[in-house]
């Protein structure tokens, strides 16, 4: 079985599928990546652990830096809570906490 990626929400999805084109094409490889081995069995620099359950996609093009949150949840999904372009070297709390809330809903609600 195959994973599934799914999205918080559309405005996520919105957000997410709009990034710049060099910058969505490498986050749409990752996650096809992701779709066949899941997202455990992809490391660095594709995927770093941010703690506590929290993921980041780490997508890197001509026009910048991207970061997309996720959680994986049961039933081999993954749900991406937030994604952002970087502007600056460090990912924003605000950003990360953000995507902190929404996994505890995502988990909270399966």
């Amino acid at each position: 079985m195959t994973w599934k990626i799914e999205f918080y929400n559309e405005k996520v999805k919105t957000e997410t599928l709009s990034f710049p084109a060099s910058i969505k094409a490498k986050l749409l490889q990752i996650l096809e990546t992701i779709e066949e081995l899941g997202p455990h069995k992809i490391g660095k620099p594709h995927i770093a652990p941010m703690g506590k359950g929290l993921y980041e996609i780490r997508a890197k093009g001509q026009e910048g830096i991207a970061r997309s949150f996720f959680c994986s949840i049961s039933d081999k999904r993954v749900k991406i809570l937030h994604s952002i372009i970087k502007k600056q070297k460090a990912t924003p709390k605000k950003d990360k906490d953000l995507a902190i809330k929404r996994m505890k809903e995502v988990k909270k609600n399966g």
